[in-house]
């Protein structure tokens, strides 16, 4: 670790040091909205000062063995502590570095998960609807709630465009780089020669939550349009115009809601999609001008950029973003086994952020 990052980590040691001295202070604890932010703070500190700690406990245990190593009968003894502190120190080292990593404040929420079908006709809206149900599998695994928004199925199964909310710990964090288009290789179920198509669907990751961010939405700046809901829902739903669509005018960003029974449920549900999309919107834009080289742009700015192959001939999984980042494990992953696919790509993003940061110390 190069001193400029060491100087890092015990600056933000002296930091958790001064919340903490700040949480004690009567005046904070009275101000509800300022204790839950610097306790938040806290507790996001609160793993560097517990590795520095054990940093400190492996330093001294190196010490005591290499000490040790001078007696001839307790040589082999010391030499059996002196390579487990060395390990411990290494694994610590990199538990170290990956809390300098700067967190997301919305990597604990949720989002909207957004499938498009894409070039291809009906085997790119079947391709979205594996998509989809890729995904809601793995949420399933990991205990998230999925709460579909919008759909229009397509003519031959799957989806034109499906929209879902997803609700859990850490949903966010996982997810955030699946945005992009996904391309898939294989013998469509309707094709009748036997013949590899190439299709592809497009899949966007919003965040629920803004984070330290927010934006201001003018009233006057929105177009609202009330329709009856063409999705199943009982009679009720589809007789009366309860379906809301909102179009923000200056980005010209368009959303819609109609699995309410009441509009202003659906109205509700809509304005808070179109917070998230706005603030995703402008967050994109800062990313953009801020880090135009990184492989692993977080957002749904840049759709056509394609992130992933799906061959299931070769039963291979190829994403683009990280050399030599191919899994032959296609029907697990197509199944909801997304981890090893997620760690790869949160462990590519640690290295660029870590490897940013030695270049601004």
């Amino acid at each position: 670790m190069t001193p400029a990052l060491r100087r890092k980590l015990e600056a933000l040691l002296e930091r958790r040091e001064e919340v903490e001295r700040l949480l004690a202070d009567p005046a904070v604890a009275s101000d509800q909205a300022r204790f839950r932010s610097l306790s938040r703070e806290f507790s996001n500190l609160q793993p560097v000062a517990d590795a520095l700690a054990a940093e400190a406990r492996a330093r001294d245990d190196l010490a005591a063995a290499e000490a040790m190593r001078a007696d001839p009968e307790l040589r082999e003894l010391a030499d059996d502590e002196i390579e487990a502190a060395t390990a411990r120190l290494q694994q610590l080292e990199g538990e170290l570095l990956a809390q300098l990593v700067p967190k997301d404040a919305r990597d604990d929420g949720g989002l909207y998960l957004e499938v498009r079908a894409g070039t291809g006709g009906d085997e790119a809206a079947i391709f979205a609807g594996d998509l989809f149900r890729m995904y809601a599998r793995y949420a399933e695994r990991n205990g998230w709630r999925v709460e579909v928004e919008s759909a229009n199925p397509g003519e031959h199964g799957g989806y034109k465009e499906i929209v879902a909310r997803v609700e859990g710990d850490g949903a966010y964090a996982k997810l955030k780089y699946e945005s992009g288009t996904h391309r898939v290789q294989r013998v469509p179920a309707t094709e009748s020669q036997g013949r590899i198509h190439t299709s592809a669907a497009t899949v966007a990751i919003i965040a629920l939550e803004a984070g330290d961010f927010d934006v201001t939405i003018n009233p006057a700046d929105l177009k609202v349009d009330t329709f009856r809901s063409s999705g199943a829902g009982g009679q009720h739903v589809n007789k009366t115009e309860s379906a809301i669509r909102i179009t923000h005018v200056p980005s010209g960003v368009v959303v819609e809601s109609q699995t309410e029974r009441s509009q202003h449920a659906n109205r509700d549900k809509a304005m808070k999609r179109l917070q998230a999309m706005l603030v995703e919107a402008e967050l994109e834009k800062r990313a953009a001008a801020t880090a135009a080289d990184r492989k692993l742009q977080v957002g749904s700015g840049d759709r056509s950029q394609r992130i992933r192959t799906y061959n299931f001939p070769q039963g291979r999984i190829t994403d683009h973003r990280v050399e030599g980042l191919t899994l032959y494990d296609l029907p697990n992953i197509v199944e909801g086994d997304l981890d090893p696919l997620v760690l790869r790509l949160q462990q590519e993003r640690q290295a660029e952020e870590l490897a940013q940061l030695a270049r601004d110390a």
